[in-house]
């Protein structure tokens, strides 16, 4: 069953190979075990909260270095690159603040400094929405926990390449590092990728309406959906995919106050870091999923007390904005 997943996702990514892991975070450890001692990686530093634990706190304990940048400006990441870079690693759009990196001018600038292998983390937007492998990345990441799978029932995560060299060192790592998913869970997956297309539509146009709705809310000071034409990264996303998924983040004129209160309000949204699912989410990235980021980085990131990351799930976008009028009206009494 592994196997046959394995195959599906390849083909769906129009790979040649795929590697499946236990979880999104055991697929993170796999890949970032190509890397030796001495060794350099430079990752964007909007990146998910367990990437960035892993990356701050395990990769430097065996010996291998990591540069925090903001890779949407080249002439950073092209500072950032040392003599023993071996590694980029980037999501776009970030978590949480929806960055959009253009995939194509990345991979161009870091093969021109060298062998790097350039990992793109698509957890957010699935195949179905972009395929990094296509505009020259090297391994395509995911959590298949999100919305691969996106019954919020398996734990799960996985690798996509073409380069059998790699592949080779992957394969070996998967079988001997013991992350291997379940049978059942890989039975599981197979089957939530037959509606990936639906729930995939679903997520996009439900997503577009809450985010429209936000930005006519008077205490909301920005809204971060790439598909908005306000969205810094609108034009690069609009170039290099065909749409946005469910998950975007907003701030408010509050603070942490306010933000606690929002979430206590909600009848729909479940309060809950996950994201990905047939149900709508929202959670407090600063002291949440990003808890562990260093209080300087976070400030820098505009981590603040007042963003708000939502994951829109399935349901009637009636009933959230229902949801989210009463929990707007109680917190900011409008």
């Amino acid at each position: 069953m592994r196997d046959t997943l394995q195959e599906c996702l390849a083909a769906l990514e129009g790979a040649k190979y795929a590697f499946t892991f236990a979880s999104g975070q055991g697929a993170t450890t796999s890949i970032t075990s190509l890397l030796n001692k001495g060794d350099h990686l430079v990752s964007i530093d909007d990146v998910y909260g367990g990437t960035s634990r892993l990356m701050r706190e395990n990769l430097p304990r065996h010996g291998i270095d990591v540069t925090f940048t903001d890779i949407t400006d080249l002439d950073k990441l092209e500072n950032a690159i040392q003599d023993n870079t071996k590694m980029v690693w980037l999501e776009t759009p970030t978590n949480p603040n929806c960055t959009v990196v253009d995939i194509a001018a990345t991979v161009q600038l870091v093969k021109k400094r060298g062998d790097i292998i350039v990992v793109v983390d698509n957890t957010f937007l699935t195949c179905y929405l972009q395929r990094p492998l296509d505009f020259g990345a090297d391994i395509v990441m995911y959590s298949l926990t999100k919305y691969m799978n996106g019954h919020s029932d398996v734990v799960m995560g996985a690798a996509v390449l073409n380069s059998q060299e790699i592949a080779d060192k992957l394969r070996i790592i998967q079988k001997s590092l013991g992350i291997v998913p379940s049978t059942f869970d890989c039975y599981q997956v197979n089957r939530s990728l037959k509606t990936l297309s639906l729930r995939m539509e679903r997520h996009k146009a439900t997503s577009l309406v809450i985010a429209k709705w936000l930005q006519k809310q008077p205490n909301v000071i920005e809204v971060l959906h790439p598909g908005l034409t306000t969205h810094k990264g609108h034009e690069v996303s609009k170039r290099q995919t065909s749409g946005h998924s469910g998950v975007f983040s907003f701030r408010h004129t509050g603070g942490l106050e306010e933000s606690r209160k929002l979430l206590s309000c909600f009848k729909v949204f479940i309060l809950a870091e996950s994201l990905g699912g047939y149900e709508s989410l929202a959670e407090i990235p600063s002291i949440m999923t990003h808890k562990s980021v260093p209080p300087p980085q976070k400030a820098q990131l505009g981590i603040t007390d007042s963003l708000v990351r939502f994951s829109i799930g399935l349901e009637d976008p009636e009933d959230l904005i229902k949801d989210l009028e009463n929990a707007f009206k109680e917190t900011f009494n409008n």
